[in-house]
């Protein structure tokens, strides 16, 4: 039977098991929503921005597990979820984008709405290709999607032509797909893991350091199983966080520039680093040649180009890190090591995370969180408030933490909670956002009133940018340049004096959420912080902001300076230069 490119389209997402669908319109993919015109076993999301579908899609994906899946059109389309792509990818979250361009003959001829899209994402995505002919439309999709999820999950692009999409071919979709040159290891070596339990077993300060590959391969169980065996204290990074429960007695907290005092000096006396799923990327490492020195270095990862990119290890292992850590199950043992432990608690005991009690702090808003929502997801933005999500929030197996870690992407909490609800309508889902961060992609608030998406949304505002006012007053002499958002024409230009007298914070969050058919509630006393988030979590069908009015001058506390060791840290500061 002969049908069109745009109606295969729709035949491989029903096979692949596609049920929602972020996708917005335009000219040259117009026959692909035609083809999805009253499609029942696809739900269509129209949100308001390219770059809010993206991160919809990729909360949707990290949430459930799923292939997250988009579709826009060509040209700005493209271009608009270029940000979207690198965040995901990062990410290790496995998505499919498609993207419509002008008809085959004429790419190249800088035709309306033309771009080389293969050419801009490459760099940015695991795989990217235009289909150039028909006959290979079925195999191009059926490839995207097992490429997206397998080995190292990620993004690829599919960029479709107009022509390709209304030219009719052949109806059948491959079953599987056989790849010459792609063939992902996830076995375990078992001579590798045979010498990193011999290492382990004879270790006196050992540390387990888990990033977000654990959380992203679902091995939450077998890692707690791991842990409560050996004894052997847990670190992450904050991609790593949830992946042991949070209140668990051998969890230490996050390492990193933001990291605990615990965890960043057991990092740097430990003797054996064992190390699951994580890149050792420069947030976590602080200054090279001083991380872990004392320490042999075991590195799990998927990815063969991690291991020794960043950090030179000892004993490699590339495998996936649920099958990784069920062989090490297999003959892991017990280790006699309570004095480093207890040495680790008393760390934490002396040195916690804690901020000012006076007035409305983060911690007290995120430890309501806590609170409240014991079953939820948690998205984030990034900033001070994502920084302080990760030191304050407590996640189990009943709670998520999604954020953007890798690519940093302000704008990426509001869109990625409307895609987490989405893919678990049953389950309270909050995002926790900036003054700034919220104004990146705010018009998805029309997203989740369209929808009927009861998600709560906590915007802390202290009037800044928040993170680099921080490094501006610490590092930088207080030149608050260009980071005040309360700054207007008439005000002093070289101002670094928040005051009562500075001009009204704009937009007002609490209209601008009304205006869209949403809840807006404001927050000003520590005392309301319960009340207004039980308002929230009642709703069942409309969101509802929260507005929260921070100091504007609030620090994300312990920080280790550029350029230092991660035992050298700041944890106290009161404004000395």
């Amino acid at each position: 039977m002969k049908i069109s490119g745009a109606e295969l389209f729709v035949k491989a997402l029903k096979e692949e098991k596609v049920d929602t669908l972020f996708a917005y319109p335009g000219g040259q993919a117009i026959d692909l929503f035609n083809a999805l015109y009253g499609e029942k076993d696809i739900e269509v999301i129209l949100p308001r921005h390219e770059q809010g579908l993206a991160h919809a899609a990729d909360g949707y994906a990290r949430s459930t597990g799923k292939v997250g899946v988009c579709l826009v059109t060509s040209g700005p389309g493209a271009t608009n979820l270029v940000t979207g792509i690198a965040t995901a990818n990062y990410d290790s979250v496995p998505m499919v984008c498609f993207t419509g361009q002008v008809s085959t003959s004429l790419i190249g001829n800088d035709a309306f709405q033309e771009v080389d899209t293969i050419g801009i994402v490459r760099s940015i995505c695991k795989y990217a290709v235009t289909v150039r002919k028909r006959e290979d439309l079925a195999e191009i999709i059926k490839k995207a999607f097992y490429v997206a999820r397998t080995g190292k999950p990620g993004v690829v692009v599919v960029d479709i032509p107009k022509d390709i999409q209304i030219a009719l071919g052949d109806d059948t979709y491959p079953d599987e797909i056989n790849i010459r040159g792609y063939k992902p290891n996830t076995d375990v070596h078992h001579g590798q893991i045979k010498r990193a339990l011999s290492v382990l077993n004879n270790a006196k300060k050992p540390v387990f350091l888990i990033g977000g590959g654990v959380n992203i391969a679902r091995a939450n169980k077998e890692l707690t199983k791991l842990v409560e065996l050996t004894g052997v204290p847990v670190i992450t990074t904050i991609m790593g966080k949830g992946a042991i429960d949070t209140e668990h007695e051998l969890y230490v907290g996050n390492i990193g520039i933001h990291g605990c005092y615990a965890a960043n000096h057991a990092i740097s006396e430990c003797d054996v680093l064992f190390s699951i799923g994580t890149r050792f990327n420069d947030r976590i490492t602080g200054k090279i040649e001083k991380f872990a020195q004392n320490a042999t270095i075991i590195h799990v990862d998927i990815d063969t180009a991690a291991i020794s990119r960043n950090i030179v290890v000892d004993i490699p292992i590339v495998a996936d890190a649920k099958k990784a850590i069920n062989c090490l199950l297999e003959k892991a043992k017990p280790l006699n090591i309570s004095k480093w432990v207890e040495q680790i608690k008393q760390w934490n005991k002396t040195y916690p995370i804690k901020m000012n009690d006076e007035g409305m702090s983060p911690e007290k808003i995120i430890k309501s969180i806590n609170k409240i929502f014991t079953k939820a997801i948690i998205t984030t933005d990034v900033g001070q408030n994502q920084l302080w999500t990760t030191q304050f929030l407590t996640i189990n197996s009943k709670k998520q933490l999604l954020t953007s870690g890798g690519l940093g992407t302000m704008g990426y909490g509001l869109p990625a909670a409307i895609g987490a609800k989405i893919g678990n309508p049953d389950k309270d889902v909050v995002t926790i956002s900036g003054d700034g961060g919220m104004q990146m992609n705010i018009q998805e608030l029309a997203t989740a009133v369209v929808n009927e998406l009861p998600i709560t949304i906590c915007v802390l505002n202290n009037g800044y940018l928040g993170n680099v006012r921080q490094w501006q007053e610490m590092f930088y002499k207080k030149h608050y340049s260009h980071t005040c958002l309360r700054y207007r024409k008439s005000c002093e230009i070289a101002c670094n004096k928040p005051n009562k007298n500075c001009p009204e914070f704009v937009p007002d969050f609490v209209k601008l959420a009304q205006s869209y058919g949403a809840k807006g509630i404001r927050v000003t006393k520590s005392e309301d912080i319960e009340k207004a988030l039980r308002e929230a979590k009642k709703e069942k069908a409309t969101p509802t902001l929260i507005e929260f009015i921070i100091d504007r001058e609030t620090n994300v506390l312990p920080i280790v300076q550029p350029g230092n060791p991660l035992n050298e840290m700041t944890l106290e500061y009161k404004g000395e230069e």
